[in-house]
């Protein structure tokens, strides 16, 4: 299963991805079956499985009862080294290059070595962007960073199109786990507009019209999370 060109060649044929993303802490083993059911019927292209904090062996667990009921590729989105399950399909190796803390820009890279050449995992470099959005965010507590600055957009600019040159193969613009707005169009054009690598646009989007709007932004991988935890009719919505 090759992620990346699939993603690639979406994107070049003008194709809209779609991202469900499971979090381990979240999500009961007895309710999965019924969960993929829905995003196998869905317009989802993609399942990512991690979270900001999950304690050892969830995730892999998580992942295996996961893979018995759908044929998409599951991608790992990992908080920490300890997510790390050879069950999955391809993992984002996440950058953090929007703050300074030098543990996620490389030291958990260099700590995830070890487990990553044991595997057949997938390695997505993932130049990750978190943007500010009216409150603390997992994220932003867990790697003790600060997100950039909304109405700074030419520095988010900037910061993504530094990840490609760095030679990031994806560029993930991150609002936040139960973020309280999306990432406004402006940016998502802004950004897009200077990227010659795929987009990912992800937190706060629980209508299909913000759906909608990221993707005529100019996003070409939408991830929804919140939006299926707490509405489970937002999956009907999607078979529109």
């Amino acid at each position: 299963m090759d992620i990346y060109s699939n993603i690639r060649t979406s994107v070049a044929e003008n194709k809209r991805l779609l991202a469900v993303l499971i979090d381990p802490d979240k999500m009961e083993l007895d309710n999965v079956e019924a969960i993929v059911a829905k995003i196998n019927e869905s317009k989802a292209t993609h399942i990512f499985v991690g979270g900001s904090e999950v304690d050892e062996g969830i995730t892999e667990t998580l992942v295996k009862a996961i893979k018995l009921y759908t044929k998409l590729p599951v991608v790992l989105f990992p908080g920490d080294v300890t997510q790390i399950t050879n069950e999955a399909d391809g993992i984002l190796f996440l950058s953090l290059i929007s703050g300074r803390n030098p543990d996620y820009l490389i030291s958990k890279h260099i700590e995830a070595i070890s487990k990553l050449t044991k595997t057949q995992l997938e390695i997505l470099p993932t130049g990750y962007l978190l943007i500010e959005n009216g409150k603390q965010t997992a994220v932003e507590r867990v790697s003790n960073t600060k997100p950039l600055v909304r109405s700074n957009i030419q520095q988010i600019v900037d910061t993504a199109k530094a990840g490609e040159l760095l030679g990031m193969k994806l560029i993930y613009l991150e609002a936040g786990s139960g973020a309280t707005h999306p990432i406004e169009s402006e940016i998502i054009s802004a950004v897009k507009e200077e990227l010659n690598i795929p987009l990912i646009v992800g937190g706060g989007i629980r209508t299909k019209t913000q759906l909608d709007a990221a993707y005529n932004a100019g996003a070409d991988l939408v991830v929804i999370g919140s939006a299926f935890e707490k509405n489970l009719y937002f999956f009907e919505q999607l078979k529109l």
